[in-house]
């Protein structure tokens, strides 16, 4: 029998943890891991998450600091929402078990890169994995929620009424396709970092939520602005292993291999300047000079104070021969966070009924052309704090929708595949020509040949998709294969230079493109 709950929450990081951990006092929940429940973009993150808890410190400078960063593309509205409410959200965090580092009684914050104070709670330099585990433990202890690991969302379900009623989903074990229905879905998928070849996020950020909203005609908003972090762990054997920004908040400096700054007089901010331009002022230093890499300097700080401040990063940096306390560390930009996503309202509901998205998923107009570091954690939680209240307020949007059954998955005449040759190739072909055509700095002629390209890979993929049974690794293809076709259309459509998108043809920002990219399939 397929499995049915008034909630179907799809992803495993904070977003969707939290969302299941509130919603299981209203409901029926079912919360799917792709993988292990842990793993996501959620349990790498290392900065922490930003509040105004200081006594010198207030939400409306947490604003501006954030309207400041989004290059004139925030919702103001949601931006004073989001702030209001992250002292109550990080207090929230504490009551449920999340230890954040402190000095005796008041907590370490944390400067970085764009915030005017310090104001970032964190937990050493694995915040992400502390908030996970605590919240993960408390899933696992509620009654009301049924943890589904090892399951991938293969699309949503929409009923003769257009409502969202679940999902199909595959289940690695057996291979089989199940039939998930719910009152109310919600989407806690994460990013989709792995569309680019160089990225700090794990394996599963696919974008699946959002391609899986697109398909079920959901809007998209903002695709275009795809967050590069400037410094990711450059070593022939390091994977994805992010250098948190933290690190240039306690002083640390970008140089060359001749050990200069090129920082200085780029930016008044220089290395804390925001992330876009630390990304391209090194980009550009990279097309200049040739060189692989460039290099963070730590060595003004004691051993002991890396060793306890930032002891992952310096426990892994050890691990490949790098001492930070003696010798600079190489870095490099890498794809990092989507500010668009999905779009929702001020409560997480999507353009389809039944549907919600949470977290990076999402575009709630928080981050607006550029994230302020450390606001994303802070969105997760927000978000489903606001979702919790918006469903328990009107029970009439899910509870009283009676869960029909739909049609169980039907494989048609698909096979199983001897040519799965063609994932592979067209999974390495796509994240290629996103970093080289659509990545940190574009051009129109760059997205013309990205976009046609990609028409070539899509109808490749989508012929393979209904010929061969489905596995894992086609689920992901398709979805990347979407995303990166939705990145390209939206900033085809942006004729000008703003945030985190930066075109040669367009290279200033322009008042009347000063609004969001919007997406939807029945309008291509």
């Amino acid at each position: 029998m397929s499995p049915s709950c008034d909630f179907l929450v799809i992803g495993s990081g904070l977003a969707g943890l939290l969302s299941a951990h509130k919603l299981s006092a209203l409901g029926s929940v079912c919360l799917l891991a792709k993988k292990e429940a842990s793993e996501g973009n959620s349990q790498y993150a290392q900065g922490g998450i930003a509040a105004a808890v200081d006594p010198g410190d207030d939400p409306s400078q947490h604003a501006e600091d954030t309207l400041k960063a989004g290059a004139g593309l925030c919702n103001e509205e949601v931006v004073r929402l989001v702030v209001g409410d992250a002292p109550a959200r990080v207090r929230e965090l504490a009551d449920l078990g999340v230890h954040f580092s402190a000095k005796g009684g008041p907590p370490d914050l944390g400067l970085e890169a764009g915030h005017s104070r310090r104001r970032v709670l964190h937990a050493g330099d694995a915040t992400g994995r502390e908030i996970v585990q605590a919240l993960l433990k408390r899933c696992r202890e509620d009654r009301g929620v049924r943890l589904c690991e090892g399951h991938v969302a293969v699309d949503l379900i929409r009923d003769s009424g257009g409502s969202c009623c679940g999902a199909y989903v595959l289940q690695r074990a057996t291979g089989s396709v199940r039939t998930f229905t719910a009152r109310a879905t919600i989407l806690a998928t994460g990013g989709a970092g792995k569309v680019y070849i160089y990225t700090s996020n794990p394996d599963v950020a696919t974008g699946d939520g959002m391609a899986m909203a697109w398909r079920a005609g959901a809007t998209l908003a903002n695709m275009e602005f795809v967050q590069f972090h400037p410094t990711c762990l450059y070593h022939p054997q390091a994977k994805s292993f992010l250098i948190s920004e933290a690190l240039r908040g306690e002083g640390g400096k970008l140089v060359d291999r001749e050990g200069r700054n090129f920082m200085a007089g780029l930016h008044p901010q220089a290395e804390l300047a925001p992330r876009d331009i630390v990304a391209r002022a090194i980009d550009s230093e990279l097309k200049r000079t040739g060189e692989e890499c460039v290099f963070l300097d730590m060595t003004h700080k004691s051993a002991d104070y890396l060793k306890s401040r930032f002891p992952t990063i310096h426990e892994k940096c050890l691990s490949f021969g790098i001492d930070m306390a003696v010798a600079p560390i190489p870095v490099v930009p890498a794809a990092h966070f989507f500010c668009g996503g999905v779009r929702t309202d001020a409560h997480g509901a999507t353009s389809v009924p039944g549907l919600f998205a949470v977290g990076e998923t999402a575009h709630t107009g928080l981050h607006g052309a550029n994230r302020l570091a450390s606001n994303s954690l802070l969105e997760c939680c927000v978000f489903a704090e606001r979702l919790f209240g918006h469903l328990s307020a009107r029970r009439e949007l899910w509870e009283q929708r009676p869960i029909s059954p739909p049609p169980d998955w039907n494989p048609g005449k698909a096979v199983k595949s001897d040519e799965a040759v063609v994932i592979s190739q067209n999974w390495d072909e796509i994240r290629r020509l996103m970093w080289n055509y659509v990545g940190i700095v574009r051009s129109k002629k760059r997205l013309e040949r990205a976009f046609h390209r990609m028409e070539l890979l899509n109808r490749e993929i989508d012929q393979y998709y209904w010929d061969f049974l489905l596995t894992p690794d086609l689920i992901e293809l398709r979805n990347i294969a979407v995303v990166a076709t939705a990145v390209i259309r939206s900033a085809m459509a942006r004729c000008e230079s703003r945030g985190l998108h930066y075109t040669l043809d367009y290279p200033q920002p322009v008042e009347s493109e000063r609004h969001d990219t919007l997406l939807s399939r029945f309008s291509v």
